[in-house]
């Protein structure tokens, strides 16, 4: 598995308070963010199925709850 950097945008009081809570947690704000990107998709999958990746990647845009 490939390890890929990806940057944000992100203002300052919710970087401090990301910090708060991966510290609270006893993580840095980088793992806090991999912890709370695998659960939004465990729970996109759960919901839809899982994700299937193909060799090709695409932009799906499913529709948006109202």
């Amino acid at each position: 598995m490939a390890i890929k950097s990806y940057s944000i945008r992100i203002d300052s009081a919710l970087l401090d308070r990301l910090h708060y809570v991966a510290g609270y947690e006893g993580r840095s704000a980088n793992s806090q963010i991999l912890v709370l990107i695998r659960n939004c998709v465990e729970r996109y999958e759960d919901k839809h199925g899982p994700i299937e990746i193909d060799s090709k990647p695409s932009i799906v845009k499913p529709p948006r709850k109202k």
